[in-house]
């Protein structure tokens, strides 16, 4: 259990980046008010909860409809994971982690960034989402791990909750060096986890 708690925690923090959230939150919130900031601030991240336990809880059946065998899941979940690592580890921005360029010019010009940028991507993006069903794959057939995953999932969710109240704090506070050694200290951590899905994956599938 404390294994799957830890490699849920080391995913879904790396995948979700709460620090980075936090940092793009900030600086798309300038001219809001404290208020206008908090009320964001919650409706991005419960449209980012439904999202993430929605893919929690269908993603397994939507695999099944698919024909994806839970091999190739591991295997291209783990590529995907250690593409995200690798960002991580060099500070580099990535599509699956944060919005890209054009994504952030668009934002800019929205009144209302709850649902887009800050719900999705930048809270459930795609790594978060492909994460999501990766873990909850791994634990298939065990409701206890399952309740465990989504357990942290909502720690995460809350913990990023708390970050974006806080964002402005928290990026004078650690800078723009701070904010990078934190992303690759946890890049490092997903690429090994990432190597270890597709070890597990490429050993399930009966190919060797």
């Amino acid at each position: 259990m404390l294994e799957t708690a830890v490699v849920a925690f080391t995913t879904l923090f790396a995948t979700i980046g709460p620090i980075d959230v936090a940092a793009m939150f900030a600086a798309l919130t300038t001219d809001e008010t404290p208020k206008q900031r908090r009320s964001t601030a919650i409706r991005g991240t419960l449209i980012a909860a439904a999202i993430l336990l929605l893919f929690a809880v269908l993603g397994q059946s939507l695999l099944s409809t698919l024909g994806i065998s839970l091999a190739a899941l591991r295997t291209a979940g783990g590529i995907l994971l250690l593409l995200i690592g690798i960002d991580m580890v060099f500070a580099r921005s990535s599509g699956s982690t944060s919005t890209t360029a054009d994504e952030t010019a668009e934002a800019t010009l929205r009144q209302d960034i709850a649902v887009f940028p800050l719900a999705t991507p930048l809270i459930a993006g795609p790594g978060a989402m492909g994460a999501v069903i990766l873990l909850m794959a791994n634990a298939e057939g065990n409701l206890l791990l399952q309740g465990i995953i989504v357990l942290v999932l909502l720690a995460i969710l809350l913990l990023t909750f708390l970050m974006l109240l806080g964002a402005g704090q928290i990026q004078k506070l650690l800078g723009v060096t701070g904010l990078h050694v934190i992303s690759r200290i946890f890049g490092v951590l997903l690429s090994a986890l990432a190597v270890q899905f597709i070890f597990d994956g490429i050993g399930q599938s009966g190919l060797f």
